[in-house]
């Protein structure tokens, strides 16, 4: 078999969180001329991402596809089987990161000394390994997850100057980067108590409801706001009315997220099973997974947009498979 640098790699698909930025911007410095681009698990397992996809394809830190060509990634429910049937390359590891898993691939040709150290802190963010007190601190690897979220400009950006070489100090002081630095700083006390606002605890199950807000988070946030009571939570996010591949934003999906600052060896549930209820696209590691808020009716899964009300009742169900761990 042809071994994963020996390919001919002209497109790499991969996440938009800093995770996925790291590992293309690994990859960027083997395969320079592979065009970007930047997708969602969901979007993927749907085959909205289907035509993009072809033997000349990376795809990384995203569920595989059989058409791809190669396929990096370290999730739990993206883990090979052995009754798959392609002839994609699939390097999975069980590894904290999936910029890891290209750091060691790559490094074998390349010098990549220059990464390092953020590798190191990517691994501590993607497995949940960081403390609270060094995500409420100035470190410049926090603070440069914080803002590749959810923005694909700003990521497209800093994975540029990542491939590149710039370090992380410096980055942060380029253009439209400085200021989306500067406005995240400036936002994180109004960030913090919109989540306060939207979070109740239900038998140690935090759930955050930001749906049409337009804003996203992520687990430490909310875990840090709910504190010691709280051994998980859910975070409603993205538009209702609207699915992948509408121009109307992004589908109304949930993130699931264990309370890493009390457990970090790993929580007490996988989540796994909730994300998987009724998402057959949703997935993602035991700690922290994630899937689309999907239409029911009566716990019966139909086929229209969804509305409010779904959101209420996923999340009903939920509750009851987080309630009977402890049966």
């Amino acid at each position: 078999m042809v071994g994963a640098l020996e390919l001919e790699i002209r497109h790499i698909l991969t996440d938009s969180d800093l995770d996925g930025v790291v590992t293309a911007a690994i990859l960027k410095r083997w395969w320079p001329n592979a065009k970007i681009s930047f997708g969602h698990p969901g979007e993927v397992r749907s085959g909205h991402l289907d035509s993009i996809i072809d033997e000349w394809t990376v795809i990384c830190d995203l569920p595989r596809h059989n058409n791809c060509g190669l396929s990096i990634d370290h999730h739990k429910s993206n883990a090979p089987s052995e009754m798959e049937n392609s002839d994609c390359i699939v390097i999975w590891k069980e590894s904290p990161s999936a910029a890891r898993i290209a750091f060691d691939l790559v490094s074998q040709r390349l010098d990549l000394d220059d990464l390092e150290e953020l590798i190191d802190w990517v691994d501590k963010l993607d497995s949940g390994r960081i403390t609270r007190e060094e995500f409420f601190s100035d470190n410049v690897f926090v603070w440069l997850g914080r803002i590749i979220d959810d923005n694909e400009k700003i990521s497209r950006m800093i994975l540029k100057f990542l491939e590149e070489g710039l370090s992380v100090e410096k980055i942060l002081e380029e253009g439209e980067i400085a200021v989306k630095f500067k406005e995240e700083k400036s936002e994180q006390k109004k960030l913090a108590k919109l989540i306060k606002d939207n979070l109740h605890v239900t038998n140690r199950l935090a759930i955050v409801r930001m749906e049409d807000l337009g804003i996203r988070t992520n687990g430490y946030y909310a875990t840090a706001i709910a504190g010691e009571e709280c051994d998980a939570c859910v975070i409603i996010h993205g538009n209702t009315g609207t699915s992948f591949g509408a121009r109307t934003g992004y589908p109304v999906s949930a993130s699931f997220y264990t309370n890493s600052f009390l457990h970090p060896k790993g929580g007490i549930f996988d989540l796994i099973d909730m994300a998987t209820l009724f998402d057959r696209d949703g997935g993602g590691h035991a700690n922290a997974c994630g899937c689309r808020i999907i239409p029911l009716n009566d716990g019966k899964i139909v086929n229209r947009v969804v509305i409010k009300s779904d959101i209420d009742e996923n999340i009903s169900y939920w509750q009851k498979i987080w309630d009977s761990r402890m049966l």
